[in-house]
């Protein structure tokens, strides 16, 4: 099942869809105006930026307002921004918007794991199934552990890198992640039984 296309309001008046085909990429060149370059950015890196947004929130609807502000913030400074790793750029943008939440309302409002709609049927592949279970082991973590096991493991960031994107130190992404890991084998273990 695709995702639903997120529109995105322009300053200028128009609007842009970030493209939900994963395998559409279209890379950023310095000819071509400001929009165009955004434009193509965000075909891009949409659907990474949701996936991740997604797995950070819990939330499909809270993820995509997520990736929405995301954008917004990312257009504002892209001068900034294409000058240097504009997907790591918006990455930044994406867990600081979601830390800044979290801070916020001190407080998680998650759908308990049993609420979860469990998508998994017969004519699905075991690998729904498997992704399912994961997703619903991540939503019992605590926040911190969650975001660390999602940047250090989903998005395959080194543990330097999680450590500079969250402001936390090494130490402390290396002791939230095998906490993490800890409890996700027991509680993935649980639904063996």
């Amino acid at each position: 099942m695709k995702p639903e296309p997120i529109s995105l309001p322009m300053p200028e008046g128009s609007e842009l869809l970030v493209n939900p085909d994963p395998s559409a990429r279209v890379h950023v060149q310095e000819v071509g105006d400001r929009a165009e370059q955004f434009a193509a950015f965000v075909d891009s890196v949409g659907p990474y930026l949701l996936h991740t947004a997604e797995l950070l929130c819990g939330d499909k609807a809270r993820a995509k307002d997520l990736v929405q502000a995301t954008f917004e913030r990312t257009y504002r400074s892209w001068s900034k921004a294409r000058d240097g790793d504009t997907r790591a750029y918006a990455r930044r943008i994406l867990v600081n918007l979601r830390i800044d939440g979290w801070r916020r309302t001190r407080r998680e409002l998650l759908l308990a794991p049993v609420d979860l709609p469990d998508t998994a049927t017969a004519d699905h592949a075991a690998a729904v199934v498997a992704r399912n279970s994961v997703v619903r082991a991540l939503a019992r973590l605590p926040v911190a552990q969650r975001r660390v096991v999602v940047l250090r493991h989903l998005l395959d960031l080194t543990e330097p890198e999680v450590a500079d994107e969250l402001g936390i130190s090494v130490g402390t992404v290396k002791s939230h992640n095998a906490r993490a890991l800890a409890r996700l084998r027991e509680i993935l273990s649980e639904g063996d039984r």
